[in-house]
């Protein structure tokens, strides 16, 4: 190895152990293609995929999120993945799958599917851009802070499923518990949604269940809220929202 690669290397052993990074990323350090399958080949890096590499090391679930999200227009954490790592528990088991949430029609990469389990969910629930998604910010301060759905937004991405996947009975228990949600970002993003249904079905539980902001929600004026009946079939039976 000469000098010049050497002070590359001082570069690489400097990334976190299991953070996955692009070959553009290397390619920014000065480490080229060539150099970084020598690094993989010497146990300096590892090869996580055709154009990632890590420093050897269990893979970093947060800093994992961050690559998907270069690949993945709008790709984030949301629906009862956001509502659990915000708090809010109910039926969120430690093993269930993480709810990924993003644009496009894509399968998720073998590598990270195999460390992580996952259910990616292709939506385009409101009227927005990839580049500009709705109540989403980085969850956490650190520099792989992943993109998380604000809880106002994974309620309605986790009312957006009820259906043969999700459970009403879920989704009311969730929401029981929901009575910090902020009424102004919930307004806004139901002002937003394109979907009837989850339009309905936030409206109908907030007021069963007697929420702080179900008045200002059933008094709004939204373009979702729709006429005549919306009919679908889930666990528990026909659900029928007028």
């Amino acid at each position: 190895m000469d000098k010049k690669s050497g002070s590359y290397l001082n570069q690489v052993t400097l990334l976190p152990a299991g953070h996955p990074v692009s070959l553009a990323y290397l390619k920014d350090l000065g480490v080229s293609e060539d150099l970084a399958a020598y690094y993989a080949r010497s146990g300096w890096l590892t090869r996580v995929a055709q154009g990632i590499y890590a420093r050897p090391g269990p893979l970093d679930l947060h800093a994992s999120l961050k690559v998907l999200e270069l690949r993945i227009p709008g790709c984030h954490i949301g629906g009862r993945t956001a509502l659990a790592w915000h708090g809010i528990q109910h039926f969120v088991r430690t093993e269930s799958p993480l709810d990924l949430f993003g644009w496009d029609s894509v399968r998720l990469p073998e590598w990270f599917a195999k460390t992580f389990p996952a259910v990616y969910h292709r939506k385009r629930l409101f009227v927005e851009t990839p580049e500009a998604l709705m109540a989403v910010s980085g969850f956490g301060n650190a520099e792989t802070a992943p993109l998380t759905s604000d809880p106002e937004r994974g309620l309605l991405e986790t009312l957006s499923e009820v259906g043969p996947r999700q459970s009403l009975a879920e989704v009311r228990a969730i929401m029981e518990g929901a009575y910090g949600l902020r009424e102004e970002v919930l307004l806004n993003l139901l002002g937003q949604c394109t979907s009837v249904k989850t339009v309905r079905l936030c409206l109908l539980l907030s007021r069963e269940l007697s929420l702080p902001f179900a008045d200002a929600l059933l008094s709004a004026d939204l373009p979702t809220k729709g006429k005549g009946a919306w009919v679908s079939k889930t666990p528990e039976g026909w659900l029928v929202l007028k």
